[in-house]
């Protein structure tokens, strides 16, 4: 994907080097500009990966929180790939270096079982389109260094995905009051974070329409069996070798993350 002249192809080089060296590189911002060219790089990342034959399984929304907003600078969600290879089974180690600079974050997750192809959706249109509703933790990461990121570094760097962890028992949003549910993080025993479902763009909901709508209009809407996990519910958690996390969400129950511990660290103890 080297190339002289193509700053896109540039951004996406340097990216795609941190992904398979597992060392963070430079921002890209010097390299691009505008959300945009941003989303571009993006999408020349899924096209390698597609390539070398991951599997798309759906969306992950990020910037929902109108504090991490402010911080950056915008006043709107960002969105990101999810592939089959990133799911992580709930309480399965996450090996140590599947995801740099990892932190954490509790989510509502929604699987469709229709497609969202329209110009413009409802709150109404999404209930239809989710078949149910999971707990899940994000593991959110940067390949660039320090997290020292702004939008255009995010958005080219697949809006900081890592990999995420889904609950396995399925709920109805018929049985959910996703706006009042309250989320509660514990690191063994621990409290880490807690949040409720209105900190995510008021609903959860909410960002599951803006979501729809953006995709629709790009040519490349969310389909049937798309998994789309709708933005933090509460502050992120760094994470380190050994943690094990649980978050627990009102209505949809638990979900566990847990870290390994690398072999020097086991070597040490």
């Amino acid at each position: 994907m080297t190339s002289a002249t193509d700053p896109l192809q540039t951004a996406a080089t340097r990216l795609l080097e941190a992904y398979s060296s597992g060392r963070p590189c430079e921002p890209v911002r010097d390299l691009i500009d505008g959300v945009e060219a941003a989303y571009a790089v993006q999408s020349l990342l899924t096209k390698h990966w597609l390539g070398e034959g991951r599997r798309l399984t759906g969306r992950k929304i990020g910037l929902t929180s109108k504090a991490v907003q402010k911080q950056l600078g915008v006043d709107s969600p960002d969105f990101g790939m999810l592939f089959a290879d990133m799911a992580v089974p709930d309480g399965e180690d996450i090996p140590v270096g599947a995801v740099l600079q990892p932190r954490a974050e509790a989510e509502v997750a929604l699987v469709l079982d229709r497609d969202l192809p329209h110009e413009r959706h409802t709150v109404a249109d999404v209930i239809r389109a989710t078949a149910f509703a999971l707990p899940a933790i994000e593991v959110v990461g940067s390949r660039i260094r320090d997290w020292d990121i702004t939008l255009t570094d995010t958005v080219a760097d697949n809006a900081s995905a890592g990999v995420y962890v889904l609950g396995t028992r399925p709920v109805p949003l018929r049985d959910l009051d996703l706006r009042m549910a309250g989320m509660v993080v514990e690191r063994r025993g621990e409290q880490v974070s807690s949040g409720v479902g209105a900190a995510c763009l008021g609903h959860p909901l909410h960002a599951a329409v803006w979501l729809a709508d953006t995709l629709a209009a790009l040519g490349r809407p969310l389909r049937a069996g798309d998994t789309v996990l709708t933005g933090a519910l509460g502050p992120v958690i760094p994470v380190r070798p050994g943690d094990v996390l649980e978050a627990r969400i009102d209505g949809l129950g638990d979900v566990r993350a847990a870290f390994a511990i690398d072999d020097h660290a086991k070597e040490e103890v």
